[in-house]
């Protein structure tokens, strides 16, 4: 895939945070998948998927998300938020339900639900917004806060590679093996085809995915949206079930975030919690000698203590 880039798309690029729609659709593909490297790269994710039931949990998502190949771009909504991103979505024109559907591979495209989905029938349109509020909810919930913080870290990464090297140095540094040539981004794809794409001076939409990665999203008058495998660096050997128990599921998540220094407001967001309840858990977090607090003019930053990098990293030699 060859993004060419002009001298406008270079100054309309943004960041974007997880999008919960195409979340949860990598994930059903990456349930049918088994265990892969990915896994190994991530032990929560195979403790999720011994536990997940996509085939189901998913309803007609199943259906949606081939193993391999096109996903429905109505399955990103840029939102965090899975009751607005299902409302949006089975608000979809008919029209592009009916293109979308038509693109998918295997023989669940001709089944009587996405056949009634693709004429735009109300009642398909319902079941697709409770589909996906249900999968998610069943599936994924407890995992979003491990989403979250990490997209947090990615974008951390993605702003200082752009504060020190500009476009040049953002672009360039985005993917494993993915090359920047000025002016043209290429990125290995899939399918195993060259597929040139002129991004027309309306920019992209860069998107972090825990679960999948790269896949593209045109929006006719709009930017074009590239979603792209976020970087999480060594995912910590505590995951979420075994630091929950211990610190409260959000807490444990707090934690884990600040692999990557941040202040409250950024902590706060990586997370998806308030300013106070932020406040709070590093609070707490910092009088059990987990975490350190500086103040910096009039914000304050956050940052994993010798004790805190070591429950994270399962080292123990230090006790």
């Amino acid at each position: 895939m060859r993004l060419h880039f002009t001298e406008a798309d270079l100054r309309k690029i943004t960041l974007k945070g997880p999008d919960a729609l195409e979340e949860a659709a990598f994930s059903v593909r990456c349930g049918r998948a088994g265990t892969t490297g990915l896994h190994r790269r991530r032990p929560e994710l195979a403790r999720w998927h011994r536990r997940s039931r996509s085939a189901t949990e998913a309803g007609i998502l199943f259906d949606l998300v081939p193993q391999d190949g096109f996903l429905p771009d109505f399955l990103v909504q840029l939102t965090d938020d899975i009751d607005i991103g299902a409302a949006m979505a089975a608000q979809t024109p008919s029209e592009q339900l009916a293109s979308d559907i038509a693109q998918l591979r295997g023989p669940a495209r001709h089944g009587h639900r996405l056949r009634e989905l693709a004429e735009g029938a109300s009642e398909a349109r319902e079941e697709l917004a409770k589909d996906l509020r249900r999968y998610f909810r069943s599936s994924l919930a407890d995992l979003w806060p491990w989403v979250r913080a990490g997209a947090g870290a990615d974008r951390a990464l993605r702003s200082e590679a752009l504060l020190r090297g500009g476009v040049d140095g953002l672009l360039a540094t985005l993917g494993t093996c993915w090359r920047w040539e000025p002016p043209v981004l290429h990125i290995p794809w899939p399918d195993r085809v060259t597929v040139d794409v002129p991004l027309c001076g309306r920019g992209l939409v860069l998107v972090p995915s825990y679960f999948g990665g790269p896949a593209l999203m045109y929006r006719p008058g709009e930017s074009t949206v590239l979603i792209y495998p976020m970087h999480t660096g060594d995912s910590p050997v505590c995951g979420p079930d075994a630091l929950g128990p211990l610190l409260g599921r959000t807490r444990a998540a707090v934690l884990a975030s600040l692999q990557y220094p941040a202040t409250t407001t950024a902590l706060a967001d990586r997370v998806g919690v308030s300013l106070p309840s932020a406040s709070q858990h590093t609070t707490v977090l910092r009088n059990a000698g987990l975490i350190t607090t500086t103040r910096t003019g009039g914000a304050v930053l956050h940052a994993l203590s010798p004790l805190g990098a070591r429950l994270l990293g399962g080292d123990t030699a230090g006790r």
